[in-house]
């Protein structure tokens, strides 16, 4: 355990930014992703664990959220820091690195403009996270130039066929991005990722699955994503009330559908590509 010096810190400042920034802050604002990141905790742990982090390595969690990744990170001894987008989850991963005495630098920021010098840490981590930047080719670029020659990038993105897949098209359907702009799916698509990372000497996809476990019904599970997961936020928001009914009742069908618990509870799994470049 750190000492009391070395608990984690943060920068929790928020610049001035650009429209599109402030239109991705407002969605990962909205709710409480604190709420659905404890679903697949222990996923991200083993997540980090495969990458076999050396003691003192430097590693960044980008879009790091509460800090799924970046307190296993600094659990492992890796000199660890976090950045996202949304001053409420870095409060959170604050909370939650201090609990365990963890020594972790989590900052608010952009993963399309990292606040850091080329060549910072031997890896950079991304769960679920770095997917979600409104312009992917410099959320990609930034990834590359923070990242040591021989150091490593590994990401874990929902596939377009998975599971969170179909829920986030489901919303699509109801509430269309706005006109621009890319699909957060095509991360998981392994021909996009080479293309996206083709500054990497070496890059290897792997398909995994990580189970969503609840011990309420589908309907609630719906209601969960609904009210504290940002994006079904703000989408359940921008519509009148008879649309959010359909929505909803197509969400909960489709929990449903995919549903291998009996009715009182509920476990869903999903597919996500993990990818790890070489830089």
């Amino acid at each position: 355990m750190a000492d009391s010096s070395s608990f984690a810190t943060a920068s929790i400042t928020v610049a001035p930014a650009d429209p599109v920034t402030e239109r991705m802050r407002a969605t990962w604002t909205a709710g409480d992703f604190g709420r659905i990141a404890v679903g697949y905790a222990s996923s991200a742990a083993e997540f980090i664990a495969r990458l076999g982090l050396a003691q003192d390595d430097c590693v960044l969690d980008v879009a790091c959220g509460t800090g799924n990744l970046a307190i296993p990170a600094a659990r492992a001894g890796a000199l660890t820091s976090g950045i996202d987008i949304a001053p409420n989850l870095i409060a959170q991963a604050i909370a939650n690195a201090r609990t365990e005495g963890l020594a972790v630098r989590f900052e608010v920021g952009d993963a399309e403009a990292l606040p850091y010098t080329d060549e910072s840490f031997n890896a950079v981590v991304s769960m679920f996270g770095a997917m979600f930047a409104a312009r992917p080719e410099r959320a990609a670029a930034e990834l590359l130039r923070v990242t040591k020659r021989g150091g490593r990038i590994a990401m874990a993105n929902w596939t377009p066929t998975g599971f969170i897949g179909q829920m986030l098209r489901t919303i699509v359907a109801y509430v269309p991005p706005p006109p621009g702009s890319v699909s957060v799916l095509r991360w998981g698509d392994e021909a996009v990722v080479r293309e996206r990372l083709a500054g990497a000497a070496r890059i290897e996809c792997v398909r995994r699955r990580i189970t969503f476990e609840y011990p309420f019904s589908p309907a609630a599970t719906v209601r969960l994503f609904r009210y504290w997961y940002g994006p079904t936020v703000r989408a359940f928001d921008s519509l009148d009330a008879a649309r959010r009914e359909v929505l909803e009742r197509e969400l909960v069908a489709l929990w449903a559908d995919h549903n291998h618990a009996d009715g009182a509870a509920t476990r869903v799994e999903s597919e996500y590509l993990e990818v790890i470049a070489i830089r």
